[in-house]
């Protein structure tokens, strides 16, 4: 900040995060802290070589990992999640999306010296003047990488993604299911949980253009994984069943368009289950993702379209 110290940057609207990194930072000596709301707004501040970012990783209205991403190529700061539960996956997958790794909340002295101390991660070598295409094309190389040995290791992203349609696996989105089901019950906001599918089987072809269908359908918030060998599930943050569905006639309207069909000719039929919450019947994730099964069941007994509970 112009006064000698190294600047530790907390992007969160969480009062009680910002004033644990204060506390925890008070005794190390050359930092301080400094609360922002926004990647924007850390990007504004324009951070300098040798600052580290904490982001919260229940950022309101946000996808922290979309947010590290963001940041890739535009900072040369080491940049962690905080995350309040442990969670065997958290690691991997914010540093596949450009994080130097996790830190668990509550924060103390030693967590954030260690955070500190810790040597650069591997975007460091990347040129802050890189364009994003660049960046791009990097990431599957510069971010794979085993903390073991520093060899590539692609193990995450098939750990993660379907390799039929290269959206995320059914394991990952269990995962997200708990991650995006506790971000909209602490801060009231909708959430709808999406299941579409079709009866009988498809080529791979055909698979693949479904799903590129879908992904041109849906947002860069939304999380889009493959159920089973028929039917997809999506996460929609910050919308109900009324947006739910206009994008679940999007995709199927867009299928009809192109005439995809199963293996036999017949013109694929697209069955759409939608639930959300806040509802009353909606306590658990699992209420969730039961009643969008329940309206996808039903979809399909009525010959297709979209149901809703």
């Amino acid at each position: 900040m112009g006064d000698g110290l190294r600047t530790i940057r907390v992007i969160t609207t969480d009062a009680t995060l910002l004033s644990q990194a204060s506390a925890a930072a008070a005794s190390l000596e050359g930092w301080e802290v400094e609360g922002l709301d926004s990647i924007e707004a850390l990007l504004d501040r324009a951070p300098v070589a040798g600052d580290v970012i904490l982001i919260d990783k229940y950022l309101r209205g946000e996808n922290v990992y979309e947010l590290c991403r963001a940041l890739t190529g535009k900072t040369r700061c080491r940049t962690w999640v905080i995350c309040q539960h442990d969670n065997s996956l958290s690691e991997g997958i914010a540093r596949f999306c450009g994080a130097t790794g996790v830190l668990h909340s509550p924060l103390t002295t030693s967590k954030l010296r260690t955070a500190l101390d810790c040597v650069g991660g591997q975007l460091s070598e990347i040129p802050s003047d890189s364009r994003g295409d660049e960046i791009e094309a990097l990431l599957p190389e510069s971010l794979l990488v085993s903390i073991a040995d520093g060899t590539p290791d692609k193990s995450l992203v098939s750990a993660l993604t379907d390799p039929d349609t290269s959206l995320f696996n059914f394991a990952f989105l269990n995962y997200k299911l708990d991650e995006e089901f506790k971000r909209a019950v602490r801060w009231s906001e909708s959430l709808a949980c999406v299941m579409l599918g079709f009866e009988g089987q498809c080529s791979p072809e055909v698979l693949r253009q479904l799903a590129g269908i879908i992904l041109e359908a849906s947002r860069d918030t939304d999380v889009l994984g493959r159920f089973d060998e028929s039917s997809f599930l999506f996460l929609l943050p910050r919308t109900g069943p009324d947006g739910a569905e206009v994008m679940a006639l999007r995709v199927g309207q867009a299928a009809q368009d192109i005439s995809l069909c199963d293996l036999v000719g017949d013109p694929l039929v697209i069955s759409v289950g939608i639930s959300s919450c806040p509802h009353p019947d909606v306590k658990r994730r699992e209420d969730l993702y039961s009643r969008a099964r329940e309206a996808f069941q039903t979809a399909t007994s009525d010959g297709g379209g979209v149901a809703c509970r």
